[in-house]
């Protein structure tokens, strides 16, 4: 790859070219590898970031080349800007791209044509050997060229193309990178057609969409938001001793609520997934404290979200958010007046119900009760309603909570009125309904005449 003359391969040469072979090395050749490229590569390392794989150029089993591949830049502007994609389409999509981190050509093969040809025959065949090893394809490559030390031939011959520069930085940690005097060449390839369009489109293909589903829910609330939720939810008692505590309750439960608005689901080991996507700004923003020593904020992890979800206290907890509810959405609006209950079971958290009531128009959440172990739904809807001000609303349910105990605690006591489903588990009260439903004739008096009036009318004497 460094910059030499044209030369025309020999006979000799060109009957290599047609013969090489590129594949993926097996494992018992991965400590020959690596020592062939710290010894020979000039930046004399051979460790790879995230997914990769290592593949080697053969002619006859005599080894003429090594290639690296690896997961790519997380921030790259030049690419990023070439792609077109939105800041969270690259983070969500990021995987279907792939970095081609190291590519020597061994002494004493560096043939004409030969850098080209084994790059040629590897991006060939990268895209399925990555699905084969990570069960997933990629769709696009990069790699960075010194231009102190070459002209990135082999990449412009073998289809791709230059964007821009990088910005000089290099990472030296998760979030933090330092400036170099040496920016690089970038190069990037489509390994499918239309990849850019594709990546930055609203949806991905079938087969590309599976990455998507792997990486982690993003907290997209702003540093705003995230602050007024836990002044607000300062009122909820922490049962835990505040000496050392580097994460304050309020926090801690504003986390809880926004990962709950993104969908998450599976307990304190994707609240810690979720929370380690948060910056630096909204982890100060949750009034969490940082590390003495770097002064760096760090997110809680599964153990704290295990203990703080143990020791809760729920009603506290709901009292709290509903309050911040009518503090966003102000007083409930007068055609408001309808309100669904309904069951559902926790998902994820086997054997765990919970029932629920939200307005009609599903704007506004009005409180959740859990149903008690070894028993169902229907005694669960009086607690629930206890909660709630029916005074002059209708509340609607399914079919399970057509019981008279409900239908009557819920006018009588509480002031409300019911919308209740009938179906066939209940035929009598089924039947009952049906009748009292159907037009029927009946006669005011002894005299009616055979076909009478209909049911609601009367007759003048």
């Amino acid at each position: 790859m460094s910059a030499t003359r044209f030369q025309r391969p020999s006979i000799s040469e060109q009957q290599i070219l047609r013969e090489l072979l590129v594949r993926p090395i097996r494992p018992a050749e991965r400590a020959r590898f690596d020592q062939l490229l710290v010894a020979h590569h000039y930046l004399k390392s051979a460790t790879l970031v995230g997914e990769h794989l290592r593949y080697v150029a053969t002619h006859r089993g005599r080894w003429l080349a090594l290639l690296t591949w690896a997961a790519p830049a997380r921030h790259l502007r030049a690419r990023d800007q070439w792609i077109g994609w939105s800041d969270e389409q690259r983070r969500r999509r990021l995987a279907l791209l792939v970095s081609n981190t190291r590519f020597l050509i061994l002494p004493e093969w560096h043939l004409p044509n030969l850098a080209s040809r084994a790059m040629k025959l590897c991006l060939a065949r990268l895209s399925a050997d990555w699905q084969a090893a990570w069960q997933h394809p990629v769709v696009l490559a990069e790699s960075f060229v010194d231009p102190q030390l070459f002209r990135g031939t082999a990449y412009k011959v073998s289809g791709w193309v230059n964007p821009g520069a990088t910005a000089g930085f290099t990472r030296h940690a998760a979030d933090y990178y330092v400036a170099h005097d040496r920016p690089k060449q970038l190069w990037v390839r489509e390994l499918c057609p239309r990849a850019r369009r594709r990546l930055r489109a609203e949806h991905l293909p079938p087969g590309w969409a599976g990455v998507e589903t792997k990486v982690p829910v993003r907290c997209r609330d702003s540093v705003k938001t995230l602050r007024a939720l836990t002044a607000h939810l300062a009122r909820v008692p922490d049962a835990r001793s505040r000496h050392g505590l580097r994460y304050p309750l309020p926090g801690l439960l504003a986390l809880l609520a926004a990962a709950t608005f993104c969908g998450v689901s599976r307990g304190p080991s994707e609240l810690a997934a979720f929370a380690a996507t948060l910056s630096q700004a909204q982890l100060r923003a949750l009034r969490f404290r940082p590390d003495p020593h770097t002064r760096r904020y760090t997110a809680p992890t599964e153990t704290v979200f295990t203990r703080v979800l143990a020791a809760m206290d729920n009603a506290a907890l709901q009292a709290a958010l509903l309050s911040w509810q009518d503090q966003l959405l102000g007083p409930p609006a007068p055609q408001d007046h309808v309100l669904s209950v309904d069951g559902k079971e926790l998902r994820h958290a086997q054997g765990v119900q919970l029932v629920s009531a939200v307005t009609a128009r599903g704007q506004r959440w009005l409180g959740t009760v859990r149903v008690a172990d070894k028993s169902n739904e229907i005694p669960a809807v009086p607690q629930l309603l206890d909660t709630l001000d029916l005074r002059g609303k209708l509340v609607a349910a399914d079919a399970l909570h057509t019981q008279s105990d409900t239908a009557r605690h819920l006018v009588q006591e509480r002031g409300g009125d019911y919308l209740f489903t009938v179906k066939d588990n209940q035929p009598t009260l089924r039947q009952t309904v049906q009748t009292l439903l159907t037009p029927q004739r009946f006669s005011p008096s002894a005299h009616a005449a055979e076909h009478g009036p209909h049911l609601g009318t009367q007759q003048k004497p």
